[in-house]
């Protein structure tokens, strides 16, 4: 296959992926933006809320990524008879723990007081986490469908299904937070209930599209459980839970650096808000690239091609290369017209024009170590790339930026030089994990 098919190949599969997790990521953009308007605390207070509910629901949503990368190996095999096996036990598992996540939620919602954030940041946030809790599972039972049918390359329902749940979100915002329709001002609050909301819809929309849809009958998508298959189930679980602690250790350290940003204050906490609601606009675009090198890099370990392994993996490293060159460019240009659409404070749209210079210089590595993980994880390779993670952003990113924000006194922006030399040490030996990995990959 030549590079042009590939590209044009991952494209294909890569683009309906993005829409949909840039249509995911905008719904905390409009928050962020509808939020804004009520102040810097309560942006503060949603920036340090979400950290948090992300860092405890990212266990799961990575868990149910492993169904993904599964169903493509037996598609690849041509074992279509086993897709639904993984489909049915993965909705079981994700189902319980999406219930174990509601509660982790609310029991460390009140950790928040512990964190030495401002008073009126803490309140607020504490509320919108509890409320955010509830949400987690609706959230897991729209990813094991998802993720599932994009095992089998089908992945503009999704894309569809989440473009119709911002219109949900950006109204249910609207009235809830400023009180419209007579419904009280509820503020922070009401952004909760309206994702809360979106994320029911969204559940609800992708079940009855795959058990409505004829193809998807060949593969059993009803409620029964004949049993529990406890090794398809740890199946799952050996995939998941490493791939689930890539992004915790990933999503954890960006959390901390929240933690850390607010002990500088509240202006500092705001601005670090808006530059990573922008930054996590590319990262998702990236992240499409990396699910779509997933599934063909899984496709050609089922057709036990290591030719069609390198090429899947590779040029998904270069699109990635490309698409956030792009973005780094467009943050460098635009670093003082795009924050001051989340907020007029002078100050706070200062500091967040100097962050997004520091995101537009880490685009590259985010780029590379996001694609690195997920064509990994089509080789079902995960122990080693977790072990990666972890040393990359809790031995070498946060010191560092511990080191440069505090003790060097160089505030947010140090805290954040200190994530891109993270960044960067995932991107190279994730990199140089898949070029040796790839060459002798077992199927398994």
């Amino acid at each position: 296959m030549s590079f042009k098919e590939n590209i044009y190949k991952t494209l294909q599969l890569a683009y309906p992926v993005i829409i949909g997790q840039l249509g995911f990521i905008m719904m905390g953009v409009v928050d962020s933006l509808m939020v804004g308007m009520l102040g810097a605390a309560p942006l503060g207070a949603a920036s340090l809320g979400n950290s948090l509910t992300i860092l405890i629901f990212i266990i799961g949503i990575g868990v149910s990524f492993a169904v993904t990368p599964l169903v493509a190996i037996e598609v690849g095999a041509k074992s279509y008879s086993k897709c639904g096996i993984f489909f049915r036990q993965s909705l079981l598992l994700n189902t319980v723990l999406g219930f174990i996540l509601v509660a982790v939620t609310l029991a460390c919602a009140g950790l928040l007081d512990y964190l030495n954030q401002p008073p009126d940041v803490t309140l607020m946030a504490k509320s919108y986490t509890r409320i955010l809790g509830f949400s987690a599972v609706p959230l897991m039972f729209f990813q094991t469908y998802k993720q599932f049918i994009e095992g089998l390359s089908v992945v503009r329902p999704a894309m569809v299904i989440v473009l119709s749940a911002n219109a949900i979100n950006a109204f249910f915002n609207w009235v809830l937070i400023f009180g419209n329709f007579g419904f009280p001002a509820l503020g922070l609050n009401g952004a909760g209930w309206a994702t809360f909301a979106s994320r029911i819809f969204m559940a609800a929309a992708l079940m009855i599209y795959v058990m409505k849809r004829e193809y998807f009958k060949q593969f059993d998508v009803s409620f029964h459980f004949k049993n529990v298959n406890f090794p398809v189930i740890k199946k799952i679980l050996s995939l998941g839970l490493p791939s689930g602690f890539q992004y915790f250790f990933e999503v954890g350290a960006f959390s901390f650096a929240v933690i850390m940003i607010g002990w500088l204050g509240t202006d500092q906490l705001a601005a670090h808000q808006i530059a990573i609601n922008l930054a996590s606009i590319s990262f998702m675009v990236v992240l499409g690239i990396s699910m779509a090198g997933g599934i063909r890099v899984g496709n050609a370990v089922g057709e036990q091609n290591v030719e069609k392994v390198r090429q899947a993996g590779f040029t998904s490293i270069f699109l990635a290369l490309c698409v956030m060159s792009v973005f780094g460019l467009l943050f460098v240009i635009f670093r003082d017209f795009l924050p001051a659409l989340y907020i007029n404070d002078e100050k706070v749209k200062s500091i967040a024009s100097s962050l997004l210079i520091i995101a537009a210089m880490f685009q590259l590595s985010d780029g590379v170590q996001a694609v690195g993980i997920g064509i990994l994880r089509g080789l079902t390779d995960v122990k080693i790339p977790t072990l990666v993670t972890f040393v990359s952003y809790w031995i070498v990113g946060l010191p560092t930026g511990y080191l440069l924000g505090f003790v060097l006194g160089m505030n947010v922006q140090g805290v954040w030089i200190g994530l891109f030399a993270g960044l960067t040490t995932s991107a190279i030996l994730l990199t140089l994990r898949f070029n040796m990995k790839s060459k002798y990959f077992i199927k398994i």
